[in-house]
């Protein structure tokens, strides 16, 4: 069959399909099936084929990893084509065109009208069967010429796509695309493209390998001139030399991973020295590695200091833990805030941070010294501070003042004459304070440090707000001590402990545990909001699952994600579907495919764009 005589096949097939509502075997005979399987979900997706536009997005990075490692391959591509109408396109990993290059002016007009242009999307859900968005629903290369598009306005073009794949995580990173009118198609583009977009896996693989090639020549030399144990850590890459295999227990070297992991986002502090859960005493000695301006990893030199820690007391179990808040509303004059949800999750812990940080909380309050209390939101801080204070000082009480509550001049005067007793004033999250707020807190503060009682000062805020000009800048001169509360993520061996404890505080007596398969999903979690999104996660789970064995499937969707971005409101909708369909077909992936309405293909696309781990 000659190439006029199919197109028209195809032509009457698209029609027929259009205007019929079932199916029909004879889209099947006619078309190819990556195509006929892209009519359904483009039909599925509520694609009009006649008023669909192109959605634009103004928030592009144009200037991105991928383009720039694109740009010489579609230079060189422009070069070779130049005598040929056509355009040259890419895109990123949402279909959203990045940036294009014609090698002549008709094409890009009579693309223009079509909105392929950079800033619009070409997604498969929202402009039907193209040579983008095909690809990302099919993952493989396509070849969609004239009437094989599915929206009317781009039967005029042939377009060849294929993917950019990352070349260490194999997620589609982009599209490129070549497309040009249909007489000056031919099938050499379909072969043309592919060879191009490997090309730019190539420029990815390169341009990434030189974080991790750095990372390794500075673990090579610091492992050459030392006898001691040295670890390398950066992104996925973790490595160790037979020193530290053989000085350090498997568990001991995750406790120098996450504290190296802590240590490389901080830029204070260059040798650090911790005590291990097994009691080893370790002193580190971090050297950063850089590229340019992205730090590729830390390399850390690991000398064993003792094998025995030191005898200060752990910190105490959370079941005796003192209530943070003593004083009833109304008898200081000062708003009290609600009961803290995790006040009995905050003394758990053996990581190598977390007990550091707590002795040094201790060791500030008992010597008396203005305490600033940093780290992200929700890892107990607040908790952290009121339940050392009560264990260091029994007979005393604690009182908040939030950040969010400070709106009268009297509140201070009021707190300050209420007892005689000795008092920890915990200001929380001065990072949210205004302007007005700041400057009646710092007169508070003068205040305080003018009275004759006997008070104790401490202050939490998110490490965010240091990297800023906000108020409370101000305050800090009022502090003379900074502790760090580490993230959740940085406490690997407490996990399980704190997850217990989490479990028993919504439980009470009922007979629910987190079994293994669930508490290895809550290990591989970030948790970007750590304890507070911790809990919220197995209350959630309790309420699918109120006793028993709490399973994978009964934790929300998003504790199966191990992307390394955020997703968005729509992506985290589609990634629960795909846990739920997941488990709902015992993990087979093919009925998974087909209950959600989707090519296999692009349920494994899906399954590695949205770091999803577990079936």
């Amino acid at each position: 069959m000659d190439v006029a005589n199919q197109r028209l096949r195809i032509a009457a097939a698209r029609a027929g399909f259009l205007t019929s509502a079932t199916e029909g075997s004879a889209v099947a005979d006619a078309v190819p099936a990556v195509v006929a399987a892209s009519w359904r979900r483009s039909r599925s997706a509520g694609v009009d084929a006649e008023t669909a536009q192109a959605t634009y997005f103004a928030d592009l990075d144009t200037s991105s990893r991928l383009v720039r490692c694109a740009r010489p391959i579609i230079d060189r591509l422009s070069q070779d084509t130049a005598d040929t109408p056509l355009s040259i396109a890419v895109t990123d990993w949402k279909a959203r065109v990045l940036t294009r290059v014609d090698t002549s002016r008709t094409i890009g007009l009579l693309l223009d009208n079509v909105s392929f242009a950079p800033g619009f999307e070409y997604a498969e859900g929202g402009i039907g069967t193209n040579g983008v968005g095909t690809v990302f629903e099919s993952g493989l290369p396509v070849h969609i010429v004239g009437p094989e598009h599915f929206h009317e306005r781009l039967q005029p073009f042939a377009c060849a796509g294929a993917p950019i794949r990352d070349p260490i995580s194999r997620r589609i990173e982009g599209v490129l695309d070549i497309s040009c009118l249909t007489e000056h198609s031919s099938p050499l583009m379909h072969s043309l493209v592919r060879s191009a977009a490997h090309d730019i896996e190539r420029n990815l693989l390169r341009d990434r390998s030189h974080c991790q090639q750095a990372l390794f020549e500075a673990f090579i030399r610091v492992d050459t001139r030392t006898r001691t144990a040295v670890m390398a850590v950066g992104g996925t890459v973790v490595m160790a030399n037979a020193v530290a295999q053989s000085l350090l227990t498997p568990a001991e070297q995750q406790s120098v991973q996450d504290h190296t992991r802590h240590f490389m986002g901080r830029r204070d502090r260059a040798v650090d020295q911790i005590e291990l859960s097994t009691g080893k005493v370790v002193r580190i000695r971090g050297t950063r590695v850089l590229v340019g301006s992205d730090v590729a990893g830390l390399v850390a030199e690991v000398s064993l200091v003792s094998e025995h820690g030191s005898t200060q007391p752990e910190p105490p179990p959370a079941e005796h833990a003192v209530p943070a808040l003593t004083v009833a509303a109304g008898d200081d004059g000062l708003s009290v805030p609600r009961a803290l949800g995790s006040a009995t999750l905050s003394g758990s812990g053996r990581s190598p941070l977390w007990v550091r940080a707590c002795r040094e909380i201790a060791s500030a309050l008992s010597r008396h010294e203005p305490l600033l209390v940093m780290g992200e939101t929700g890892t107990g801080k607040f908790s952290l501070v009121a339940e050392t204070y009560h264990r260091v000082n029994p007979g005393g009480r604690s009182l908040l003042i939030d950040a969010s509550d400070l709106s009268h001049d009297t509140d201070a005067e009021v707190a300050l004459e209420a007892s005689t007793l000795p008092t920890l004033y915990i200001l929380r999250n001065i990072d949210q304070l205004s302007t007005d707020s700041a400057e009646r807190l710092n007169a508070f503060l003068l205040a305080l440090a003018d009275s004759d009682r006997l008070v104790y000062l401490a202050a939490t805020l998110s490490e965010a707000g240091l990297d800023s000009d906000l108020p409370f800048h101000d305050l800090l001169v009022h502090f003379q001590q900074a502790v760090t509360v580490p993230a959740l993520r940085h406490r690997t061996e407490d996990i399980p402990a704190v997850t217990a404890q989490v479990c028993r505080k919504n439980t009470g007596n009922r007979d629910v545990r987190v079994g293994p398969a669930a508490l290895r999903v809550i290990a591989r979690y970030s948790w970007p909001r750590n304890i507070t999104q911790l809990e919220e996660a197995l209350s959630a789970a309790l309420l699918r699952r109120p006793v028993g064995d709490i399973q994978p499937e009964d934790l929300p969707g998003y504790c199966h994600n191990a992307a390394r971005r955020r997703l968005t409101g729509m992506e985290s909708i589609e990634r629960d579907a795909i846990v739920k369909a997941l488990h709902e077909a015992d993990g087979n992936r093919l009925q998974a495919a087909a209950a959600l309405g989707i090519a296999r293909s692009s349920l494994y696309r899906k399954l590695k764009s949205f770091g999803i781990t577990t079936i």
